[in-house]
């Protein structure tokens, strides 16, 4: 329900906009929760890095930041797999400023973006 509401939303409003510029950052900063036990862990990656949280394992491909502006919103390219499995259980564009939008379905874990790191 929600995507098809951010889809006519985006038809509607937003495409008739001009496109935003971005830029490529070097790496982002994650924020992941382990529902389990209430932990809250802050995950630097730089692109083409990858890292594990918990029993995942977050890869990140690339973050974009609007030009000129590093502290503005974030979107941040991740492949996302649990430990042992090859098929990932999240592949896409994370938004720092929506991160229900696009969000990772675990029972037991929650990923997502905080900012790029432009330094």
């Amino acid at each position: 329900m929600m995507r098809a509401l951010f889809i006519l939303f985006f038809a509607v409003f937003a495409a008739p906009m001009e496109a935003q510029q971005v830029s490529s950052a070097p790496g982002a900063v994650l924020r992941g929760l382990d529902k389990l036990d209430g932990s809250v862990t802050d995950i630097e990656l730089a692109v083409g890095e990858n890292r594990n949280f918990g029993r995942l394992n977050i890869a990140l491909g690339d973050c974009r930041y609007p030009e000129g502006n590093p502290a503005g919103n974030a979107f941040a390219f991740l492949t996302i797999r649990e430990n042992g499995k090859d098929e990932p259980v999240f592949q896409g564009w994370m938004i720092a400023a929506a991160p229900a939008l696009n969000a990772l379905d675990n029972a037991r874990y929650d990923v997502w973006v905080l900012r790029c790191k432009t330094e």
